[in-house]
């Protein structure tokens, strides 16, 4: 019995005082966060500061190659309306110089596109999209000079085109290119690194940080891998091509417009309004934008002087009208502080909301290295003016202006087409410096965005997307019986 008692209380002894074999602690399997997100969003990486270093340099990179685009796009812009001031008058060979540089220019970035790099046709963020989601490749050496190159001739000839589609390519390739050159076999990395670059393209595109990361984060959304250090790469990448554009081209808000009164509370339903009209004008624009596609694509049918010859008639086209009516010509940017200060009539300002929906529709649905931003910016503008308007003759005891109705309608437009509310937002607000309109510019963005989706509306992008991918397929499918045969 006592021999017993003293077995047990030293087997308790040691229970209590030696740890168990058969489950060391290293051994216990590791504890993985419940939710599958979470585990993306909170993966820790071994080594990731290389990642972070190189984003930084991509930002850098990115950054000068965007901010010198925007320079030489200007200098063209600028020797052509020179040209334009130095005559009382105009003359033949002023009118022959003005309309054979727009053709010159405009066939230039046609020919380097289809001889040299197609898929740097149109804005070219659906490639990146479709490029982080593994389905379209990043051809960095050829994309960066003809998007570079070809987009200063396409925009610079006075085609109704933004700089935002162009520069996003460009810093996504760029981001290739440095994981190329590093060989970096992680596809994580290369993906972070691409998504850093397109970042960095539309902050030094817009001087808009938080746009650009948002714009990852938000329209990217489908395609981007979430963890820390992504986002993180996106914060650095954005931040450092934005300190360069600012040292070349200084701090100030890229549209400055003059301040406004705080929008009485009362008045915040005519917003609301607002922004359900534009739902359905975003919807029915990118319908028209893949029915625009198509019918060019019947014209000229890929095949190089066709295309050559299509951007040929239309810098003609534009060159002309930039002698006649130069309204409707170019991005529109500097439309939108004279449709603030109340330049243009009412009937004007609709006017040239339609006209333009014409020119916009024509240039981005041709082809044209060139993107959609900065002309989507004009157009809501030129509505949210003209619905401001309205409202101040049909409700004048609220004391409106017609400027708290065109920031809103900046922000509304982008939002119904490309989907990405927050983005738009801060991308108007960046743009502006307007913070004092945050309230009605998320009223007029979010009511958009929910009309754009019960009426059965796609993003654009992702649109687009769809259909590169659809005509690739098409292609494979008739290429391979030739390649059996």
């Amino acid at each position: 019995m006592l021999l017993s008692s003293i077995n047990s209380c030293t087997v308790m002894r040691r229970m209590t005082t030696e740890p168990a074999e058969e489950t060391p602690i290293q051994d216990l399997p590791e504890r993985k966060p419940p939710s599958g997100v979470m585990r993306r969003f909170m993966a820790v990486h071994r080594s990731p500061l290389h990642i972070l270093i190189l984003s930084a340099f991509v930002g850098l990179l990115a950054g000068l190659l965007c901010t010198f685009f925007d320079i030489a796009i200007d200098w063209v812009i600028h020797q052509r309306e020179t040209l334009l001031d130095a005559k009382s008058g105009l003359d033949i060979s002023t009118i022959l110089l003005v309309i054979g540089s727009s053709t010159l220019l405009a066939a230039f970035g046609f020919f380097l596109v289809i001889r040299i790099a197609p898929e740097a046709a149109g804005s070219g963020i659906p490639e990146i999209e479709g490029a982080l989601d593994g389905v379209r490749p990043v051809r960095w050496w050829r994309v960066i000079p003809v998007k570079f190159f070809g987009g200063i001739g396409a925009i610079g000839s006075g085609l109704v085109l933004g700089r935002e589609g162009p520069s996003v390519q460009m810093g996504a390739s760029v981001g290739r290119m440095l994981s190329d050159t590093f060989r970096f076999d992680n596809d994580e990395s290369r993906h972070t690194l691409v998504a850093s670059g397109a970042a960095a393209g539309l902050a030094a595109a817009f001087n808009a940080p938080m746009a650009g990361i948002m714009f990852v984060v938000e329209e990217m959304r489908p395609q981007f891998k979430y963890n820390l250090i992504s986002i993180k790469a996106v914060m650095i990448a954005s931040i450092c091509a934005t300190i360069t554009y600012r040292y070349f081209q200084g701090q100030g808000a890229m549209i400055p417009l003059p301040a406004h009164d705080d929008v009485p509370l009362q008045a915040l339903t005519l917003f609301l309004v607002l922004g359900l009209i534009f739902g359905g004008i975003g919807v029915m624009f990118n319908r028209l934008v893949i029915f625009s596609m198509d019918q060019f694509e019947r014209i000229h049918r890929h095949e190089t002087k066709r295309y050559v010859a299509l951007g040929a008639i239309l810098g003609a086209t534009f060159g002309a009208l930039t002698l006649i009516i130069p309204k409707i010509t170019g991005e529109g940017v500097e439309l939108i502080p004279d449709s603030v200060n109340g330049v243009f009539s009412l009937s004007l300002l609709m006017m040239l909301f339609l006209m333009r929906t014409l020119t916009t529709l024509a240039c981005f649905s041709s082809g044209a290295p060139g993107g959609v931003f900065a002309p989507m910016l004009a157009l809501g503008t030129l509505f949210g003016t003209a619905f401001g308007a309205l409202c101040m003759v049909l409700f004048p005891e609220m004391k409106l202006s017609v400027g708290m109705f065109a920031v809103a309608g900046m922000g509304a437009l982008f939002a119904a087409t490309v989907r990405a509310p927050m983005t738009g937002i801060l991308l108007v607000i960046e743009l502006t410096h307007k913070y004092e309109l945050i309230l009605p510019l998320l009223i007029t963005t979010v009511g958009a965005t929910m009309t754009a989706q019960a009426l059965g509306g796609k993003p654009l992008y992702a649109q687009l997307l769809q259909r590169t991918l659809s005509k690739q397929k098409a292609a494979q499918a008739e290429s391979a019986p030739t390649a059996e045969s």
